[in-house]
Parts: structure tokens; C-alpha cells; sequence
């Protein structure tokens, strides 16, 4: 069981640490994550039967550890949003520093304006004790927690040089001694724009849920039983409703078509650029758009439980785990602020004995206290991930979890399923015999025209593709385990098995059984039209008048994911437990590196991990599959890899994998790698810069060689700079592969009718 709880006061690396601690204290508390970037915890609680804490003690733990805290309910509320500072309160601080900086920036020129003192203490008080109340806040609370976070180094560090400007002051009350009020007022001052300019940047990358929530239309036209129509709030809305819905117009909740065609446009949910058709009996999801035609939708699914819904939590569950780069990170951050606190101690200690200039060394080990602040080192990643799996959500690719998304850039084998993945997984019409007989098709369209079954589909697909009128039949019935029969044109016609057949005694030519033969070694599923064959004895023989063959077309991006993979050195793998022929059929066709066929549910797990045996270099193994039976082999994969086709995919598959795509399209799992990959060099480049800032200023602020000043500029442009960076990785675009024409159906060997 998992709760989400929105933190308010996190500042740090170090503020996330104490309060995944304080969390993990609570009895019945499993784990803890807690992201920066979006000041949320997610909290794993123990299973049923065993000591759960209450909504009120996890708040309180966080409260005690110096913070605020609320429960964010899961039915479909909106995550929290960082604080964002108010833009008067910087710019008062701004104003009140101006004339305390501006004399030093005109003394190079010769221009001495220096504020008297008493003016100077007047204008840097506020900014200290009103304006920086919040560093005092919570620098006090995580003391009183026993650890130490960015707020109580800018606390100690502004206060040490507005206490020793105080103590300068009071021994030369009537002169015009050197102060250092400018360096506490310009740090707070910097800090403070530097919170503001991250607050504004941290919320740019909030923007792909915010897109998904704004798909949800506010109300929806429910048709009552008399056929009347009223506006009623989505949070009115039942499963069982009938909507109408508009030309224009968002579907408000997930449901089946029951009145009308259109073309639906769901390029925010699935990355799918062009608009879909959609007719009676088939689905359509809340937030797509209804493009050109009314439409009435029985609703199947609202609120927390509809599509869109269930993408904003998995998106934000993803935002709010952690990736193992951040260990490293937790691991400094542990121990960070107090190691930076003891170096100030000794460089204010060393400056003084070796030089005795007291408000020298206090000035250097402030320096070290503001340059330290690990501002960047909480962000760098948090917010690197947040932009990815925002930026794979627009493309139709959905992060369940944050570890999956890094996790790709190292895989080196793709295990498929055929059937859904590479295949449709619906049944078409790949050939009949006799080649080109239009009559053929016309009489077994006659005799499916009123069938669900989807070969049935298949049949009146094909003729409707190829613009064979059916014929009109009379006294249609289906023969259980063996076909169907019926009355076309005044004569008896049967759709008919190879059981059939052989119960009756009846043997097609013989060169039609070879090419039979040959189809069912494929793992092609066949059906004989004859006449007469319900009636067939010595007398009536009845006779074969054509063949029938039916099979799972491929996918058309099929040929171009695997060749993608393929060139980017990845080996591709089928497993399916469809027919050897039909599983070598389309390992030829796509040219897969490898195939296993006849694979039963458990097997795959089995099969998936001896591959992770054999990965070459060491790398990562993914599994790629639609369906329940999938489910064990995703689990046992490195990276499970959920594939969502015409918009409904299993649950359980998705629930299993770590990623999910939200269209078919198997070109997804090459873009999934390439955009693991832009990730993780954005991700290293972050760390590098926010290391790079404490690593190389800190020795030159222990050194003297950095002002309190410049160390408030610089640690603030630290954390503008990773997040400017992170918003950058929203301009990557994947580089496909070279697109060569390959036909969707797996097959060389068979006849087009």
C-alpha cells in the first residue's frame, strides 16, 4: 500500500534525507522516497495485516523533523506543486541591497559612496531577520532534528558577518569603519532570487502532467433514458452513462462507441501523431479529442479509474522514485553539511592564528558556508528525470518506474513476444485459391456476414478491402468444432475445417493439399469452401471449391524497430508459443537474430533469465509483451516493456512492467533506448556541475579567494544552471532509422488473392 504526501520546506540534498529518515522511523513504514524536485514523498506502508500508521503520524513525523506535510489522495487530486516564492519579496530585497552593493562596484572608479554605517545597518536588518526569517526557520528545525541542511549554512554564514559588522561598529561608533552588512544582506539577496528563478524553472518541468490533467474537460453531455441531454460535473459521471460527445469536443471519461463514427485524436496519450478512426463497439479514452463527427459513448471507466488518470500517477510515481545515480547523491548529502561547517570552523580558525585579523577569518569561513549550500546536488537529478519522463510520456511512452527509464541505456537484448507485439494480433486473410476467383471470397463473406468470430472479421475485411460484394445467404448456422453452412445463390455452400473434410471423406485436389501442407507448417490457420459436403454420400459427392488461409499480420513498424535495435548493437529476440512455423515465418521476415517457439507462460521467466546469462558485455536484457501470459517474463526481465494496443492494454502486464508503451508501435523500444541514453549524459552532466561548484569553491573560499558576495552569486547560479540544463533534455528528438518498404504480412512463400 502506498501513500503520497505533499513536504513543504525541503531546501537540500539534506532536507531529503531527514525526512526520508523520520519517515522510516514510523512503524509500518517499509520505505521512503522523497523528491526535491516536486516536494513529494511517496511512503511503501507494510502489507495488510501488519501495524500501518495513520495519515496524521506520517504528517507528524515530517512536522517533527522540522517540515509541513499533507496527504495527497489518490482519486485523481493534483500533485503538489513546489513553493514558488513571492516575486515582491525578492524584489524588496533587491531594493534594500542596491545601496549597500553599489558603493563597491563604484570604488575601482574612484567613486566613494559608502552608506554611514547606521544607514547601512537600517537597510541590511530587514533583509536579515524579516526577508531571511526563512533561513533561521528552518536552520533551527533541522538542529533541533540533530543534522544540518542549506538554510542553516546560509544562516550561520549571514548572521556571522552581520554579528561581526555589529561588533566592528560598536568599537568605532564614531568613525566610518569597514563593515561587511553588504556581504549578510547580498547572499540572503542572491539566495533568495536563486529560489526564485529555480521555483519558476522547477515548474517548466511539471509541464507534460499538467498537459495530461488539461485533457479532462470539466463537464460532460450525459443522454438521459426519455433522450434528453443535460451538462452534469465529471465528478457526477457513472460507468454506464450515455455521453454525447461533439466534433471538437474531449471525451470526458474512458467508454465504447455505441452511436456514430469519427476520427479520434489522441496524440498527448499515446504520441501518436494522426487521428484514429473509431466506430461502433470499439473503445475510446478519456481526454482524446473527437475530431469530425457527434458520437454517443457508453462510459466504462471514470475518475481515479479511467486511462488518463491512472498515466498522471504512474508519470508521478516515476517523477517521485528515485534512480540509483541519486544514491550517490543521498550517500555525499548525508554527510555534507556537517563536514562543510567543520572546514568553515577551520579556515576561520587557521586565518585568525596565522594572520590575527579575526574579521578576515570570520568573512573567508563565511565564503565556505555560502558557497557549500548543496542546493544543485539535490536538483541535478530529480529534476533530469522529471524533464525525461515528461518528455517520454509526450512520445507515448509511459515511466513507471524512474530505475526502468536509466536502466534501458544498458540494454543490449530485446526479447519480444510475436502475437500483439510484432504481430496485430488479430487474424486477416493472406491468401485463397483459386488465385484471383472474386467468387471465392464473395460466397464465404455470404456465409460470414453475420458472425463476431474474428475470422469472420478477417473474411468480410478482406472483401470490403478489395471490393467483393457478398452474396446474400439464407440459413446460415454454425456447425460446432467444424464450420458453417448455409443456402448462397440457391445452393448449399460450407465454410469448412480439414476435420470436416476428412469426416466426410472428402480429399481436396492434390495440389491444393500440398500448398495446405505447406501453410500449416507455417502455422497458417486454414478453411476449405465446398459445396454439398453436409449431404455427401455415394451419390452426392461433394466437391472443394476453394482454400482459404488465414494469419497474424505484422506489424508495419515491425522491420523497422528491429532493424533500429540491430543497429544500435542490440540483439533481438522472439519468444512466442505460437507454431514453430509460424514463429520462424516472422523471425525470417524481420530478420530476428534469435526465435523460440511453442513456449509455455513459465517458461518465458525461465527463458528470459537464461538470456540475462548470456547478454553480451554484461548488459541488460528487456522484455517486451501485451498480454497476461507475458506478465512472469516482464517481471523476470531487467526492464519490462508493456505494449497498450488500440488503446486498452492489460492490466496486469502493465502493472508488471517498469515501462509501458502506449501505442504498438515496437519503434518505441529503440526511442526508449536512445532517450535512456540523453537522460543519463544529462544526468552526469548535472552532477558534474553541481559537484564542480562545491569541489572547486570551496577551497577557494577557504583559501580567500572568494568573497561571501561572489560565494551567494555563484551558489545561486548553481542551481539555476541544473535546472536550465535538465529543461534542455525537452528538446531532444529521436533519429529514426532509414524507412525501406516491408510488407506487413509474414509471409514469402503464399499467394495474394
Amino acid at each position: 500500500m502506498e501513500r503520497q504526501l505533499a513536504v513543504d520546506g525541503m531546501t537540500c540534498a539534506s532536507c531529503v534525507a531527514r525526512v526520508e529518515r523520520a519517515l522510516r522511523k514510523v512503524p509500518g513504514v517499509q520505505e521512503a522516497a522523497v523528491n526535491l524536485a516536486t516536494e513529494q514523498a511517496v511512503v511503501q506502508l507494510a502489507a495488510a495485516g501488519s501495524t500501518r500508521p495513520t495519515d496524521e503520524q506520517l504528517c507528524e513525523a515530517i512536522r517533527r523533523a522540522g517540515y509541513e506535510a499533507r496527504v495527497v489522495m489518490p482519486e485523481g487530486e493534483a500533485a503538489p506543486r513546489p513553493a514558488h516564492d513571492p516575486g515582491w519579496r525578492v524584489a524588496l530585497a533587491v531594493l534594500l541591497s542596491v545601496p549597500l552593493v553599489l558603493p563597491m562596484l563604484l570604488g575601482p572608479l574612484g567613486v566613494h559612496a559608502m552608506p554611514a554605517p547606521w544607514l547601512q545597518f537600517a537597510l541590511a536588518t530587514p533583509v536579515q531577520f524579516w526577508l531571511g526569517a526563512r533561513f533561521y526557520r528552518a536552520g533551527w528545525a533541522a538542529l533541533r532534528a540533530g543534522s544540518g541542511n542549506m538554510d542553516l549554512l546560509v544562516a550561520l554564514g549571514t548572521t556571522a558577518a552581520y554579528g561581526l559588522s555589529l561588533v566592528l561598529w560598536w568599537r568605532d561608533v564614531h568613525g566610518h569603519p569597514h563593515l561587511y552588512f553588504e556581504s549578510a544582506a547580498v547572499v540572503i539577496t542572491l539566495v533568495l532570487l536563486g529560489k526564485w528563478l529555480e521555483s519558476r524553472a522547477r515548474r517548466r518541468t511539471l509541464a507534460a502532467l499538467d498537459a495530461l490533467r488539461a485533457l479532462r474537460p470539466e463537464t460532460a453531455r450525459v443522454r438521459g433514458e426519455d433522450g434528453a441531454e443535460r451538462e452534469v460535473p465529471l465528478a457526477a459521471l457513472r460507468v454506464g452513462d450515455d455521453v454525447v460527445v461533439r466534433p471538437g469536443e474531449r471525451f470526458a471519461a474512458d467508454g465504447t462507441l455505441t452511436e456514430g463514427r469519427t476520427h479520434v485524436d489522441e496524440s498527448l496519450l499515446t504520441g501518436e501523431s494522426l487521428p484514429v478512426a473509431r466506430g461502433p463497439g470499439e473503445r475510446v479514452t478519456g481526454g482524446a479529442l473527437n475530431t469530425d463527427g457527434l458520437v454517443v459513448v457508453r462510459t466504462t471507466a471514470v475518475g481515479a479509474e479511467s486511462q488518463l488518470a491512472r498515466i498522471v500517477r504512474l508519470v508521478e510515481s516515476a517523477q517521485a522514485r528515485k534512480a540509483p545515480m541519486q544514491q550517490l547523491v543521498d550517500r555525499v548529502s548525508a554527510v555534507f553539511v556537517p563536514v562543510v561547517i567543520a572546514i568553515a570552523v577551520l579556515t576561520g580558525l587557521a586565518w585568525g592564528v596565522a594572520s590575527g585579523d579575526w574579521a578576515t577569518a570570520t568573512i573567508h569561513a563565511v565564503a565556505v558556508l555560502v558557497i557549500a549550500c548543496p542546493c544543485a546536488l539535490g536538483l541535478a537529478t530529480p529534476a533530469t528525470l522529471m524533464v525525461g519522463t515528461g518528455l517520454a510520456a509526450r512520445r507515448g511512452i509511459l515511466v513507471r518506474d524512474a530505475q526502468a527509464l536509466e536502466a534501458m541505456r544498458e540494454v543490449r537484448t530485446v526479447a519480444f513476444d510475436k502475437t500483439g507485439t510484432l504481430t496485430e494480433g488479430r487474424p486477416v486473410l493472406v491468401s485463397w485459391w483459386p488465385e484471383g476467383d472474386g467468387s471465392v471470397l464473395a460466397r464465404a463473406a455470404a456465409l460470414q456476414a453475420g458472425s463476431e468470430h474474428p475470422l469472420a472479421r478477417a473474411v468480410l475485411q478482406a472483401a470490403r478491402e478489395r471490393e467483393v460484394a457478398p452474396l446474400a445467404a439464407v440459413g446460415v448456422r454454425a456447425v460446432p468444432g467444424r464450420g458453417i453452412t448455409g443456402v448462397v445463390a440457391g445452393e448449399a455452400w460450407q465454410l469448412a475445417s480439414s476435420r470436416w473434410l476428412q469426416e466426410r471423406g472428402v480429399a481436396p485436389p492434390p495440389a491444393w493439399q500440398a500448398q495446405a501442407d505447406a501453410l500449416a507448417r507455417e502455422g497458417r490457420t486454414l478453411a476449405w469452401l465446398a459445396s454439398g459436403l453436409e449431404s455427401a454420400g455415394p451419390d452426392t459427392p461433394a466437391s472443394v471449391q476453394g482454400l482459404l488461409a488465414f494469419g497474424d499480420a505484422l506489424k508495419p513498424e515491425a522491420a523497422a524497430a528491429v532493424r533500429a535495435l540491430q543497429q544500435a548493437g542490440v540483439r533481438t529476440v522472439m519468444i512466442s508459443g505460437d507454431h514453430p512455423g509460424a514463429a520462424a515465418l516472422v523471425a525470417r521476415t524481420l530478420g530476428l537474430d534469435e526465435f523460440h517457439a511453442e513456449v509455455l507462460p513459465a517458461d518465458k521467466a525461465r527463458l528470459v533469465q537464461a538470456l540475462k546469462g548470456t547478454a553480451a558485455g554484461g548488459g541488460k536484457v528487456a522484455m517486451v509483451g501485451d498480454g497476461v501470459n507475458d506478465a512472469p517474463a516482464l517481471a523476470a526481465a531487467d526492464v519490462g516493456i508493456a505494449v497498450v494496443n488500440a488503446g486498452a492494454g492489460t492490466d496486469v502486464a502493465m502493472e508488471t512492467a517498469g515501462l509501458t508503451l502506449m501505442r504498438g508501435d515496437p519503434r518505441l523500444v529503440a526511442e526508449t533506448i536512445a532517450l535512456s541514453q540523453a537522460v543519463h549524459r544529462k544526468l552526469r552532466q548535472n552532477l558534474f556541475w553541481a559537484f564542480a561548484y562545491n569541489v572547486v569553491g570551496i577551497p577557494l573560499a577557504a583559501l580567500g579567494s572568494l568573497s561571501p558576495v561572489v560565494a551567494g552569486a555563484a551558489m545561486a547560479m548553481s542551481s539555476v544552471s541544473v535546472v536550465t540544463n535538465a529543461l534542455l533534455l525537452a528538446r531532444w528528438r529521436p533519429a529514426r532509422a532509414a524507412s525501406t518498404e516491408v510488407s506487413p504480412e509474414p509471409s514469402s512463400t503464399t499467394n495474394r488473392g
